[in-house]
């Protein structure tokens, strides 16, 4: 079988490929109208950032089984496409942890201490002792933004430098705060409180310039900020409006939206550090994901064993047919809830019945985790790991078989607990291909689980229908689905719309002002 390597790993990399009898060819820098050309043959794919495989590339792919990404991220990976041609999409998402961790504490450290001017100084013969007097981070608080492993190794450093750290992460208990002695707060306390932040999460919908104008109204002016996770959770535009302006006192960036940046206005900041994306850039980051990766391939093709497959889950073909719909199912049940919940989360509880228990459910709770902690976690999450992510962060999960029918002949019922509540949702599959959401928060209901929806807490009363419909029809937005549930007539009631475009928040806010609607969220299948 034949691998193609389309970006530079390390050379042990390639030598565990070629010692396993695979023919590998290394074509670097390849364009999407050559790489069309070129992967009809191959087997497998390795890529790290540089190369696009493209929906068109896969569809161009006539044996292509298994893509690896030497890395976390997939932004370069046409995810659904390869899903639908039955490809493998496997990640390394252990590798760069401490390179990341220890780059954050040198921009950290570069920006207390005024290293990158202090150095360019000396290089023009200037002896400014005084210009670039700095700070301790002895006793400064340090605000961390997801507590996942490289947040951890970062809050590990961070004490050891003697500073008071505060983390804010919804996906992760409590007790795994105390443990490494850091103290678990909401993000706003973070932002009022911390002398310097440090993000630690991916970009999604959720993280989108979460660090804005609004955020940066509500900071310390000694503040400095660190982004080594990825670029679009802190917006650049208003970082250099507080930077320009003395709203704070630095920041230090390795990450961009886009990159390379191009007229970007932070390169003309004087209190700023930037680096072009180099967390993962160590010697020893870089071998560990090309020897992961290349035994991951190696497993996959010549041995047929998955490892950190963030599309497929690690079973026999012929089992993974069968229980395909479940798969589906449990994940959207996941995905839901994680943009439902509010809260941290200390316990997840997932009760089977009917026809489902004849199958083995290691592999349905996990694709559950995995729809549950992907808006948090995205591309770092997996079938495989998302198990051992709850363990890492002490949820506890139960999975319980039960006799009772229900009414329905299968049917997975789930309960989130977190320290606000608890949240709850099941779903029934009437087909393999007629998936249904039939339980939000104890509301019997018929929801079709994908695309833009909207899940609306409302009062039993006249006008409500109307006001959502006028709303959404004033904005543009096709209602595709609505469906209703309530507990009595004048009762609370919960609604649930499909729709055919996502809302935003403008839309939210205006539906809110109808009294009767009691609460929001926006959720994406």
């Amino acid at each position: 079988m034949k691998v193609l390597v389309c970006d530079s790993i390390a050379k042990e990399g390639v030598d565990i490929l070629k010692n396993s009898g695979l023919d590998v060819v290394q074509k670097t820098g390849l364009k999407e109208d050559e790489l069309i050309k070129e992967i009809k043959s191959y087997d497998g794919v390795i890529v790290r950032s540089s190369t696009k495989i493209t929906s068109k590339v896969i569809e161009a792919a006539e044996n292509l089984k298994v893509i690896g990404r030497a890395g976390v991220g997939l932004d370069n990976v046409d995810l659904e496409t390869a899903t639908k041609n039955g490809i493998i999409v496997m990640n390394t998402p252990l590798g760069n942890t401490v390179s990341t961790a220890e780059h954050t504490m040198a921009l950290m450290l570069s920006l207390a201490r005024n290293i990158p001017e202090a150095s360019s100084s000396m290089r023009q013969g200037k002896w400014d002792r005084k210009k670039f007097m700095g700070q301790e981070l002895y006793g400064k608080i340090l605000g961390i933004v997801g507590l996942g492993r490289i947040g951890r190794e970062v809050a590990k450093r961070a004490l050891s430098f003697g500073m008071k750290v505060l983390a804010y992460d919804p996906y992760i208990s409590e007790d795994v705060a105390n443990k490494i002695e850091v103290e678990f707060c909401d993000y706003e306390k973070i932002l009022k409180s911390a002398d310097y932040i440090t993000f630690h999460i991916p970009l999604t919908d959720n993280t989108y310039h979460m660090f804005s104008g609004k955020e940066l109204g509500m900071v310390k002016e000694n503040l400095r900020v660190i982004n080594c996770s990825r670029g679009g959770v802190v917006d650049e535009l208003a970082l250099h409006k507080a930077l320009s302006e003395k709203k704070i006192a630095g920041a230090a960036l390795d990450v961009y939206e886009e990159e390379p940046p191009k007229n970007n206005p932070l390169t003309e900041s004087e209190n700023i550090v930037l680096t072009p994306h180099l967390g993962a850039s160590t010697e020893e980051a870089q071998f560990n994901v090309a020897v992961e990766m290349a035994e991951q391939i190696k497993d996959a093709l010549v041995k047929n064993i998955i490892r950190n497959a963030v599309n497929l889950p690690s079973i026999e073909p012929a089992v993974y047919e069968v229980l395909k719909p479940y798969l589906s199912l449990a994940e959207k049940l996941g995905l839901l809830l994680g943009q439902l919940i509010d809260g941290n989360v200390n316990r997840v509880e997932i009760k089977y019945s009917g026809e489902i228990l004849e199958h083995n459910l290691a592999p349905v709770s996990a694709a559950f985790l995995k729809g549950f902690f992907q808006p948090a976690l995205k591309e770092s999450v997996n079938y495989v790991n998302a198990p051992v992510i709850a363990k890492e962060r002490e949820i506890s999960v139960e999975e319980v078989k039960s006799s009772k029918s229900y009414n329905f002949s299968n049917l997975i019922q789930v309960v989130i607990e977190t320290n606000k509540g608890r949240k709850e949702a099941a779903g029934t599959m009437f087909s393999k291909t007629n998936l249904k959401i039939v339980n939000i928060d104890g509301y019997y209901l018929e929801v079709q689980p994908s695309g833009n929806m909207l899940v609306v807490y409302n009062e039993d009363k006249p006008g409500v229908i109307g006001h959502i419909g006028n709303v959404c029809g004033s904005n543009g937005i096709n209602i595709s689905g609505m469906t209703f549930g309530r507990e009595k007539p004048g009762g609370n009631a919960l609604m649930v719309l499909n729709l055919d475009a996502p809302v935003g928040d403008k839309v939210i806010k205006e539906l809110l002002g109808f009294k009767q609607i009691l609460a929001i969220k926006e959720i994406k299948l």
